[in-house]
């Protein structure tokens, strides 16, 4: 198999099929509508939903999801709650498509931008695309402690492993899934997008950028990752530049 740093240009190359990955954790204000306008995208082939063990009722919106017997979702259940990173590694072990992209299961991201993070992947020039919140998308100010470890994760990420994001903490995250098809990700919570990150450039893979809008959640609508959690993700940065 060709090794994924290495992509061969084909401009003309058809879309590839796309799974879309979506950890879910007390998210029942959210995840219907969500999970509608996933559908409305016409390349997506498959939605993978992982509840991360709900206990706000989210559980029952699943069931209902479930009961419209749509063949493109499939629901995984954890009974306790583990963490963002591990919902997304059991996500990653049922897709089936060529292409896996990270969906959170707010509005925080607009599932509408898919185009702009494959379009590299179909024309051979990447096999791996983030979306960046500070490339000039359209953008909700983010609380400013969280912008400033935003910054600094990313500056660690270029400095560490000698590489030019300017968004190492997006969600928005799609790649060929042989990418992780041999990965072993030891992240449980949100220092999932480090050990990814880190992993992928120690790899070779040059990652592309796309600019993307963003409508940051404020705390109390719901959201979850804290500037507090910056240090894990600088530790985690470090640990995983000097082992696997």
């Amino acid at each position: 198999m060709k090794h994924p740093a290495s992509p061969t240009p084909t401009p003309n190359a058809p879309m590839p099929t796309l799974s879309v990955v979506i950890p879910c954790y007390n998210e029942v204000k959210t995840v219907k509508e969500l999970v509608d306008l996933v559908l409305e995208v016409e390349l997506v082939t498959e939605i993978i939903i992982v509840d991360d063990g709900s206990t706000d009722g989210t559980l029952d919106v699943l069931k209902e999801i479930e009961e419209t017997g749509d063949e493109k979702i499939r629901i995984y259940y954890h009974e306790q709650n583990q963490g963002k990173g591990a919902a997304l590694v059991t996500g990653f072990q049922h897709t089936t498509c060529e292409v896996i992209v990270i969906q959170d299961a707010d509005f925080e991201y607009d599932p509408n931008e898919y185009p702009l993070l494959l379009e590299p992947i179909r024309e051979g020039r990447a096999t791996v695309v983030y979306g960046s919140r500070f490339l000039g998308g359209t953008r909700k100010a983010m609380n400013f402690l969280n912008m400033v470890a935003n910054k600094g994760l990313t500056l660690i990420t270029n400095i560490l492993y000698n590489a030019i994001l300017s968004d190492m903490e997006t969600c928005y995250k799609c790649f060929r899934r042989e990418v992780v098809e041999d990965m072993t990700i030891h992240a449980r919570g949100f220092e999932f997008e480090p050990e990814f990150t880190a992993k992928i450039l120690k790899k070779g893979i040059r990652i592309v950028e796309v600019p993307i809008s963003y409508y940051g959640r404020e705390y109390h609508e719901g959201k979850k990752i804290k500037w507090t959690d910056a240090p894990i993700a600088a530790w985690t940065l470090l640990k995983f530049r000097f082992t696997d």
